[in-house]
């Protein structure tokens, strides 16, 4: 469904989506990424579980929360792609820490 353009940026940065090895257009965000990767989904919503993957592309939908580099609920359409980057699904809520 979603393909890199038939005329690529020349300069490529390599992240990892999912614990594999991807070579992105530099400058991308990592949402663009995670769909270049071609994942089924990013992140379940904790409700009931259903499926996400990035949908709007500019930080209005929140589909596209996952956890980046070790951070959970990042909007990952709004986060430019860095050399050996770690984009990983996110799975359900965020646990709070409660501060006394």
């Amino acid at each position: 469904m979603f393909a890199q353009r038939p005329d690529p940026r020349p300069a490529t940065v390599e992240v990892f989506v999912h614990g594999t090895a991807l070579k992105v257009p530099e400058g991308s965000s990592a949402a663009a990424a995670v769909l270049l990767a071609g994942l089924g989904a990013i992140r379940e919503t904790p409700v009931n579980g259903a499926p996400r993957l990035p949908y709007c592309m500019m930080g209005i939908c929140f589909d596209c929360l996952a956890e980046i580099d070790g951070v959970a609920n990042r909007q990952a359409c709004m986060v430019t792609v860095k050399p050996g980057m770690r984009i990983a699904p996110q799975h359900g809520a965020r646990a709070a820490k409660v501060v006394a």
